[in-house]
């Protein structure tokens, strides 16, 4: 409430938040769209560009998760530019949908099957090794040190 007994709206106080989630979505998309560029996937192709970027912005976001939340604590904006900026505006599963529909319709139903299964379970496999992968690493370090 405000000193009028007003509620303040949600988003109140959250402006340095929403800068450095769009200030990142517009690294992150870019950066993407660079990928894209360099790596184009013709019509009705396996989208192999979308299936690397998304295994690469969950790999990143495995390790950035563990390293602010295990490893030392971040400033609050460094999650939300980081991960939901940068990584979220990399990663796409948006064309990944657009992907599958693609596939369908150039006739190749297994190909969209298969992009459809095959995504998900690439991300959660690239998250879960990357957080093995980092936390692993972590402990040689802190072993050698």
């Amino acid at each position: 409430m405000d000193e009028r007994g007003r509620r303040a709206a949600p988003w109140q106080g959250q402006w340095p938040v929403i800068g450095v989630v769009a200030a990142g979505g517009a690294i992150g998309a870019t950066a993407r769209y660079g990928a894209t560029l360099l790596w184009p996937t013709d019509s009705g192709a396996f989208p192999w560009t979308t299936l690397a970027v998304n295994a690469v912005g969950c790999a990143l976001m495995g390790v950035l998760m563990v390293v602010i939340t295990e490893v030392r604590p971040a400033h609050r904006l460094v999650r939300p530019f980081l991960g939901t900026g940068v990584l979220g505006g990399f990663t796409t599963f948006s064309t990944y949908a657009v992907d599958i529909q693609r596939l369908a319709d150039a006739g190749r139903p297994a190909a969209a099957l298969a992009y459809l299964a095959g995504t998900v379970l690439v991300a959660l496999a690239v998250v879960w090794g990357a957080v093995t992968g980092t936390r692993a690493l972590l402990e040689l370090r802190r072993r050698t040190a």
